[in-house]
């Protein structure tokens, strides 16, 4: 069963695009699917964590609003972090799904139970996915990892009892 999910940001929580107005003010774009997706996950009792590479006030608020339990930004080395989450939680490795869409997320996927990648992840990350998803990053990926893992969990029941 999987308890925890790892998620980075651009690619995947955002379509990967970099937007700065003319005062350097960073914009992102983040699809509700999946911040549903998410938060409905956090409320039958499982775990989310974000892990990314980049450092944005933007991901902070959107972590906030969407209750997300652990976020780690500016991070090189994500599978160090992943490692250092997994122990802290008491989990082991084949609990956690994670998804990413980049060489930066390869070593984070390879060791987790469950890797998934939005369509437009890069080949090599394709090649070692458990998952190619059929949306895009920013589109709805994170949402239909999600909904996967809950069908595998044998949680839809609980999942769609949050809100009917």
């Amino acid at each position: 069963m999987i308890k925890l999910i790892v998620l980075d940001v651009d690619g995947c929580l955002s379509d990967g695009k970099l937007t700065y107005s003319a005062d350097a003010i960073e914009s992102k774009n983040f699809n509700v699917k999946d911040g549903l997706g998410i938060t409905t996950w956090i409320k039958i009792g499982n775990k989310v964590a974000i892990i990314t590479g980049r450092d944005s006030k933007i991901v902070k608020k959107r972590s906030d609003e969407l209750g997300i339990q652990h976020l780690y930004q500016g991070i090189k080395d994500k599978d160090r972090v992943l490692k250092e989450l997994i122990n802290s939680l008491g989990l082991k490795y084949y609990e956690v799904a994670a998804i990413g869409d980049d060489l930066n997320d390869y070593n984070m996927l390879s060791a987790v139970g469950r890797s998934f990648t939005p369509n437009d992840g890069v080949k090599e990350i394709k090649e070692i996915a458990n998952k190619v998803l059929t949306c895009k990053g920013g589109s709805g990926a994170v949402r239909e990892m999600i909904d996967m893992l809950v069908d595998d969990n044998n949680q839809r029941e609980d999942f769609m009892k949050v809100w009917l």
